[in-house]
C-alpha cells in the first residue's frame, strides 16, 4: 500500500475513532434505529442527485446497504443504546478484521501473506488487552451485537471487495438509498412512534452535531474512503487499518465521558499499533519472503 493511501488509511481511523462518541451525542436526544435512519437519509439526500451509480452492479449496492448500513449499525446503536460503553464497543466491532480475512479468504481465494496474518493475530491480542476489563463487565446482550455488527461489516466488506464500485463515495451513497427504508420501519416497529415524536421536540445542538459528523465524517468521508482502498488493495491490506480505531475511540471515550483507559488499555492500544505495523510488513519482510515458494522472486511486503 502507497504512502498516500496509509495516509488516507490513518485519517479514517481518526474519524471513526471519535464516530462512537459522536454516535452517543445523537442519542442523547434520538432512539438508535431513528438516529441510524436519519444519517443514512442523510448521506443519500440529495448526493443521490449529483453522484453518478457505482457502476458495480444493483444487488452489490443493495448488499452493501444492508450489511454496511442496517446490519451493520442498527445493530451498533442499538448495542450502545443497551448499554455498551463507547470505548468499549469501538473495540470489539474491530473484530470484524477477523471476519474480514477469514472471509475474504474462503469466497474470494485471497490468502494473506504470513506477517498479515502475524500481524492481525498481534493486534487482536491487543485488543483483548485494551478490552478484558471492559468485557467482563459488559452486559451479555449488547456485546453480542457488537459482535454481529462486526460480523455484517466484514460481509459487506468482502461485498465491496468482490466487485469494486468506480469510486468509493459514490458506492456510499446509493447505498445509503437502501438503509433507510427497513431502519425507519425497524424503529416505528421497537421504539414506538411515542418515542420519535418526543425525539422530534427534543433536538439539541449537541445531537445535531452527533448527527452531522457520524453523516458527513464517518459515512460520507469515511467510508468513502474505505471503499476506495477495497477497490486498490487485497481486504487482507484494508482491513488491519481498522485496529487503530480502539485506542482512538478510547482516548475519546475518555474526554467525552471519562472513561479511564488504564494502564491496560495503554498496553493494548501500542500493542494494538504494533499489530497493525506488522500487518502492513513493517520489520516482517523475513515473514513475506518465507511465504513465497523456493525458485521465485520474494515481492517485498509493503512498508511506510
Amino acid at each position: 500500500m502507497p504512502p498516500r493511501d496509509m495516509a488516507l488509511a490513518c485519517i479514517v481511523a481518526l474519524i471513526w475513532g471519535v464516530n462512537f462518541v459522536a454516535a452517543q451525542m445523537g442519542m442523547e436526544v434520538f432512539p438508535p434505529l431513528l438516529l441510524a435512519a436519519m444519517r443514512f437519509t442523510l448521506v443519500a439526500l440529495p448526493a443521490v442527485f449529483f453522484v453518478r451509480p457505482p457502476g458495480n452492479g444493483w444487488k452489490t449496492v443493495v448488499a452493501a446497504g444492508l450489511t454496511m448500513g442496517v446490519g451493520q449499525f442498527g445493530l451498533l446503536y442499538s448495542a450502545l443504546h443497551f448499554g455498551m460503553p463507547a470505548g468499549l464497543a469501538s473495540l470489539v466491532l474491530q473484530v470484524q478484521t477477523v471476519f474480514t480475512v477469514v472471509l475474504a479468504a474462503v469466497l474470494l481465494r485471497e490468502r494473506p501473506a504470513r506477517y498479515q496474518v502475524i500481524g492481525i493475530a498481534v493486534g487482536v491480542a491487543g485488543m483483548a488487552v485494551v478490552g478484558w476489563k471492559h468485557m467482563l463487565a459488559a452486559p451479555a446482550l449488547p456485546f453480542l451485537m457488537t459482535v454481529a455488527a462486526a460480523a455484517s461489516w466484514a460481509v459487506g466488506n468482502v461485498v465491496v471487495r468482490r466487485r469494486p464500485p468506480r469510486d468509493g463515495f459514490s458506492l456510499v451513497v446509493w447505498s445509503a438509498l437502501i438503509s433507510p427504508i427497513p431502519l425507519f420501519l425497524a424503529s416505528l416497529l421497537i421504539e414506538g412512534w411515542p418515542a420519535i415524536a418526543a425525539s422530534m421536540t427534543q433536538v439539541t445542538w449537541r445531537a445535531l452535531l452527533g448527527l452531522a459528523f457520524i453523516t458527513y465524517l464517518a459515512s460520507m468521508a469515511g467510508y468513502g474512503i474505505w471503499n476506495l482502498l477495497l477497490s486498490r488493495h487485497s481486504a487482507s491490506a484494508v482491513a488491519p487499518w481498522s485496529m487503530l480505531v480502539p485506542p482512538i475511540g478510547m482516548v475519546a471515550a475518555f474526554v467525552y465521558s471519562g472513561e479511564q483507559p488504564g494502564v491496560l488499555g495503554i498496553l493494548g492500544g501500542v500493542i494494538v499499533t504494533v499489530g497493525v505495523l506488522m500487518a502492513l510488513g513493517v520489520g516482517t519482510g523475513w515473514a513475506a519472503r518465507h511465504d513465497v515458494p523456493s525458485g521465485r522472486p520474494a515481492a517485498e511486503p509493503p512498508g511506510l
